[in-house]
């Protein structure tokens, strides 16, 4: 069996990009099979899983699941860097801030970012068919105002829900902040882990850093409304906290 792993993914999306950068950080060999999102559902249940990415498909199985594909590269992959720290109290505080960012910040930035793609074409297709094959960025193109209609459906993207979003993406953000102002560099410990890769990875639509694994629209091409929404993060302690994180390990 090829000993090369296989990342079934949506390469924009920011829960992939949580799964690329551990195996990227950890030198884990693997190849990126990437797929539009609504397209992605055959892929992900030929490789094992559901209708969600990253599917990691692996010698020992198939991890389907973010968290899952971090959780067993630190006990199959863990050398210099561990995703989860030896002290089981550290440990305990990372998967308690993993599951936060997993469930309260990642859904949140993710309907923001689609609320305002969705609005603008050229940026839209640029960052959502970046890693994808030629036949299913055709089918996707064809298929534009359908697969629009379906991301609206499936994330219940409206107005009224992108602004609750905002306020969620707020919150987790000042939690962010408080944790960082006694000056501390990492979100737990003195060295990076899942928390910190977390937090930056899922946070990454609303910051936009240059290092992200796949293409997102640069910052001078942005839609005013979209900018401001950008800058309003970056601006704050959590966002440039996220930035340095992506500088400094991606």
């Amino acid at each position: 069996m090829d000993s090369t792993y296989r990342l079934v993914s949506i390469p924009a999306s920011h829960y992939c990009e949580k799964a690329r950068w551990a195996l990227d950080r950890l030198d884990v060999p693997y190849r990126e099979e990437g797929h539009p999102p609504v397209l992605h559902w055959r892929a992900a249940r030929s490789a094992g899983g559901g209708r969600t990415v990253p599917i990691l498909v692996t010698d020992l199985g198939v991890m389907p699941d973010s968290t899952e594909i971090l959780q067993f590269l630190d006990a199959r992959h863990a050398g210099d860097w561990r995703p989860y720290p030896l002290d089981e109290a550290q440990k305990t505080e990372v998967e308690e801030l993993e599951e936060l960012f997993d469930s309260r910040l990642g859904p949140h930035t993710r309907r923001v970012v689609y609320f305002y793609l969705l609005q603008y074409k050229h940026h839209f297709l640029q960052s959502i068919l970046a890693g994808v094959g030629k036949g299913e960025r055709t089918v996707f193109k064809l298929s534009l105002p359908v697969m629009k209609f379906l991301l609206r459906k499936g994330m219940k993207i409206t107005p009224s829900s992108a602004e609750r979003s905002m306020e969620k993406v707020r919150e987790v953000f000042a939690t962010v902040d408080d944790r960082l102002a006694d000056g501390r560099k990492f979100l737990v410990g003195d060295t990076f882990s899942a928390a910190d890769l977390t937090f930056a990875a899922l946070a990454a639509p609303v910051l936009l850093p240059r290092e992200y694994g796949s293409v997102l629209p640069p910052l001078t091409e942005l839609p005013d409304d979209l900018l401001a929404v950008v800058e309003e993060f970056r601006s704050a302690p959590a966002g440039q906290f996220g930035l340095r994180i992506y500088r400094d390990f991606r």
